[in-house]
């Protein structure tokens, strides 16, 4: 049977849509145009009567009686001159005219000196980066001219740069990331500290284009966001970074709403980054982001929990339906960890048996599995002193087959730990979070190359940045989900963390004690039974 070809309203009504709000802008604009005089006399006869009426509720009453008289009187003699009612209503439209123009001041036409100031200080600063002594005519340097080297420049209200366009000489090397980066150190500490930086770098054209960012929202607080399943929202960025948007809810009671783009991580079968790796400093947020996970997680899947820091920032889930444990131990974590490496396996052999018989998929099989595991090196350190096999060697098959067998897993890692982090957790979680304060290495090092933006010292938690896979850099805004145990959460967050949370389903003292699941016996996955990844 032929394919009908899709509706010509459903192929080509995006194109249509922008057309027509080009031709409805351009119609508004040539309206503007020529409906101007009549749009300025009409101000200027408003305004006129308005201080008509202003003078007549000034005048005492006394004296409106003969202001009045004397009014019809020249109304009068107006009327009986020659060409008077013409003559007068030229002056009306000349008077109106003058009062109905356009009084808003002219903005000036350059830079006052202050300003001025401020790019000589910046062009000064680039003049030994950008400048060579072989340069015959050289576009930096010293004492020289910096509108040559601006193109385009603009201010905020506090007088401080908010866009700059940036000319440099083509023998500067553009495509090596350090001399990148002194530059961009360079302008971020001139411009003004204290605010975020996006630089883009036109290597064709030998321009570097410096913009001020608004700061991220930090009063999102968590709650059910508008996904599809297998669709997990890690945080939000800036519009325009994503083509997409989600309805949240501000306020301590929701009474505000507004559009905020996210940054959407997706799992499963065709997901080019199945697994999670977070990293920062102590208090930067990897916490937070795997409860905002977790909770977000237990709305479709199951959930494991391993707190290897053992504070017991996860214990308000303990218990709860859909979270198969919360270990905090070296032992319930290896006990549970080997039960998660044998769920993957026989997964695995389930899923290829049905293919083979030309089933589908077997329904224990499809309900998505999560691995979230803070602090590994806490438990590598404690296993090592007892004697115990290290927990993160048993993560190698959810990490190789987990996406094929909808099983997830997300790390939290601290930077003074990163290097106990075995070769296999590396590998496999190209999703990758670092919030909190970093330097560039760090950054490079985590997410694969460095961002586009500059990050100030002083952030508030949850602050960072993302990147799924090989896409971009996205800077990120973890949403607000406390642990509500905490003494210092406020009762507001408390409320709305505890409203997300699944019903408790065994009493938090059984769930505290009770042992991790016994491992399920599988034979191991034979070569021709394996399923092998795409992209693995």
């Amino acid at each position: 049977m032929a394919r009908r070809p899709l509706p010509r309203i459903l192929s080509t009504g995006g194109a249509q849509l922008a057309r027509s709000r080009e031709l409805a802008r351009t119609a508004a604009d040539s309206a503007t145009d020529v409906l101007h005089p009549l749009i300025t006399v009409t101000r200027g006869l408003r305004r006129l009567a308005s201080a008509g009426r202003r003078r007549w509720a000034d005048t005492p009453k006394d004296r409106r009686g003969p202001l009045l008289f004397l009014a019809a009187s020249t109304v009068m003699v107006v009327a009986l001159m020659p060409y008077g009612p013409l003559l007068a209503a030229v002056t009306l439209m000349a008077a109106a005219a003058w009062h109905g123009r356009d009084r808003t001041p002219a903005a000036p036409a350059g830079p006052d000196e202050s300003q001025a100031q401020r790019l000589t200080s910046l062009y000064e600063a680039l003049v030994p980066h950008f400048s060579a002594a072989e340069d015959p005519a050289p576009l930096y340097a010293h004492g020289g001219d910096w509108e040559k080297a601006f193109a385009a420049h603009e201010f905020d209200d506090t007088g401080r740069v908010g866009h700059l366009l940036i000319r440099y000489p083509a023998y500067f090397p553009d495509g090596e990331s350090e001399a990148r980066a002194r530059i961009e150190t360079l302008l971020a500490a001139k411009a003004g500290r204290g605010r975020e930086y996006r630089f883009v770098w036109d290597q064709e054209g030998n321009e570097l284009t410096v913009t001020v960012l608004a700061p991220l929202p930090a009063d999102i607080a968590a709650q059910r966001f508008v996904t599809a399943p297998g669709e997990t929202v890690l945080g939000f960025t800036d519009p325009t970074e994503v083509q997409r948007t989600l309805p949240l809810s501000f306020g301590t009671f929701g009474e505000e709403q507004r559009d905020v783009p996210p940054v959407v991580w997706r799992t499963g079968p065709r997901s080019t980054a199945p697994h999670l790796l977070a990293m920062g400093r102590p208090g930067s947020g990897t916490s937070t982001l795997l409860r905002s996970v977790a909770l977000q997680a237990l709305q479709h899947g199951d959930v494991l929990i391993v707190d290897g820091g053992g504070t017991g920032e996860y214990a308000c889930l303990t218990g709860r339906d859909g979270v198969l444990a919360v270990e905090c131990g070296p032992a319930g974590a290896l006990a549970s960890l080997e039960w998660a490496a044998h769920e993957t396996e026989r997964r695995l052999i389930a899923v290829n048996r049905a293919r083979q018989a030309g089933h589908p998929p077997p329904d224990d099989t499809k309900r998505p599995l999560w691995i979230l595991l803070d602090r590994p090196s806490a438990l590598s350190h404690v296993a090592a002193a007892e004697g115990r096999n290290d927990p993160q060697a048993l993560l190698q098959v959810p990490l190789r087959h987990g996406r094929a067998a909808q099983v997830t897993v997300a790390v939290a890692e601290q930077f003074d730990s990163a290097d106990t982090l075995n070769e296999g957790v590396r590998q496999h979680t190209r999703a990758r979070v670092v919030l909190g304060p970093a330097t560039r290495e760090q950054l490079v090092d985590v997410l694969g190359v460095p961002p586009h933006t500059t990050s100030p010292a002083e952030v508030p938690p949850g602050r960072g940045y993302a990147r799924l896979g090989h896409g971009p850099v996205h800077r990120l805004q973890v949403p607000s989900t406390p642990d509500p145990y905490d003494d210092d959460t406020s009762e507001a967050d408390r409320q709305t963390v505890l409203a997300l949370l699944p019903p408790r389903t065994t009493p938090a003292d059984a769930g505290a004690t009770d042992p991790a699941p016994e491992p399920v016996e599988a034979a191991p996955v034979p070569a021709e039974a394996a399923v092998a990844e795409s992209s693995s």
